[in-house]
């Protein structure tokens, strides 16, 4: 059995940002923000991505901009599922790969190697 690691178990998940975004406050402390379409555009279904080639299939142009999630379910311990106002309900979110889409400073900065910075302000609507 896997160990616990805070940086990818959820603590808190809720909209913020006056419900256009969706938050996310890990176990290790970070809070990740994500706006809906560009969770909508991440997801790796079978739908949205080939799964022998990893070639995109899903056009973003045929996301609306405005697209919301109607539900967010829990996957057992390890991901969310969206059940979106476009109508597609079939991708699955484990916590590692939201983990990986965090667009914050100090996240950018981890991936291209660089040390974490020491305090970092929670992004706007997470307090």
């Amino acid at each position: 059995m896997a160990g616990f690691d805070a940086r990818v178990t959820p603590e808190d998940i809720r909209p913020v940002r006056e419900g256009t975004a969706l938050g996310i406050r890990w176990a290790d402390g970070h809070e990740s923000v994500y706006t809906p379409r560009e969770l909508r555009l991440a997801c790796r279904c079978a739908g949205c991505v080939d799964e022998m080639t990893g070639r995109p299939l899903l056009d973003p142009a045929s996301v609306p901009d405005d697209v919301y999630p109607l539900a967010i379910h829990y996957v057992g311990r390890y991901a969310l599922r969206f059940d979106w106002s476009d109508g597609h309900t079939t991708g699955i979110f484990p916590f590692d790969y939201l983990r990986g889409l965090c667009g914050c400073g100090a996240c950018e900065g981890e991936r291209r190697g660089e040390a974490p910075a020491a305090e970092e302000t929670p992004p706007e609507g997470i307090r």
